[in-house]
């Protein structure tokens, strides 16, 4: 098989693939992240997956490219990455003490014209906390560079009362179904590694 390149820099999901096994490098897409107005969130999610492994996949066209994009959305309202602790703090207050669902879009692009792609989505309740609380979790900075303002694998599992769904996926890659496109690509999930000479 061609390389598998992961158009993300994300720890979380470095983490879940290095978990996997499966070799693979990182690339940033560097795309626009901006969407229409008014497109439903699991549409705008899989546009962002779709546009970042195609921006990848024209780097390198031989290879295979896993795209993925996450947004969380309450309400009517749709909340993607802050861009400041305050803008952090209203998504957190939106979050806190209510339910909401996270989209996560997963795009694998490959050699041939080969194009998969999944949507999953998972329910997450909030314990209601206390502004001073609040404050400091916005503290510990985990709410940089993360839809909803939050990171399920880290401190903000203590924000969690309850979770409906694959908690790979609120981690920002889906690993069942990353799993199910790469075996439909062909990929030998349990390959043998050649011991460097």
């Amino acid at each position: 098989m061609s390389e598998l390149i992961l158009a993300s820099t994300s720890s979380a999901r470095r983490a879940l693939m290095d978990g996997l096994g499966v070799p693979y490098r990182t690339e940033a897409p560097n795309v626009d992240e901006q969407v229409p107005d008014g497109l439903p969130a699991d549409e705008a999610v899989r546009m962002l997956a779709v546009r970042k492994a195609r921006a990848v996949q024209e780097r390198h066209p031989e290879a295979w490219v896993l795209g993925a994009d996450q947004l969380v959305e309450v309400g009517r309202d749709v909340l993607g990455k802050p861009q400041d602790r305050d803008a952090a703090r209203a998504q957190l207050q939106r979050l806190l003490g209510n339910t909401h669902v996270i989209h996560t879009a997963v795009c694998l692009l490959g050699p041939g014209g080969h194009h998969s792609e999944t949507l999953e989505d998972a329910r997450l309740t909030f314990f209601p906390v206390p502004e001073e609380e609040l404050e400091r979790y916005l503290d510990t900075g985990e709410w940089e560079g993360c839809a909803g303002s939050y990171r399920v694998e880290g401190r903000g599992q203590a924000l969690l009362q309850k979770l409906e769904g694959d908690r790979t996926n609120v981690q920002g890659l889906p690993m069942l179904s990353v799993v199910r496109l790469l075996r439909q690509a062909g990929f030998d999930l349990f390959a043998r590694r050649q011991a460097p000479a």
